[in-house]
């Protein structure tokens, strides 16, 4: 578990560099990352769409193609994960709604 939270970790820093850079153009783009051997690619490529997805650089279906699978697959995925399909947080729905989740 701490090897995701630090890959978490640096794919933020990556995001937030991203972000700040406005680097966002309608091209695909390929960058190399070099990652320990013990890593699963397949973990490490989702973390990095479904930050990329949640910060509204990549639609679905581009997160979902960067990981090689369906956009059905990807939006469950990425649910599970807390990350709001809608843009909206667990905060924001209570705020809204009054519910408690």
């Amino acid at each position: 578990m701490k090897l995701f939270i630090e890959i978490g970790s640096l794919y933020r820093s990556l995001i937030k560099y991203i972000v700040e850079n406005h680097i966002k153009e309608p091209a695909m783009k390929t960058l190399t990352l070099e990652l320990p051997e013990d890593v699963e690619l397949s973990k490490a490529r989702m973390v990095i769409a479904a930050s990329l997805f949640e910060t509204g650089i990549l639609s679905s279906g581009q997160a979902a193609e960067l990981v090689g699978i369906s956009r059905k697959d990807f939006l469950e995925n990425v649910g599970k994960q807390g990350i709001s399909l809608f843009g909206e947080t667990a905060e924001d729905i209570r705020k809204a709604g009054g519910l408690k989740l």
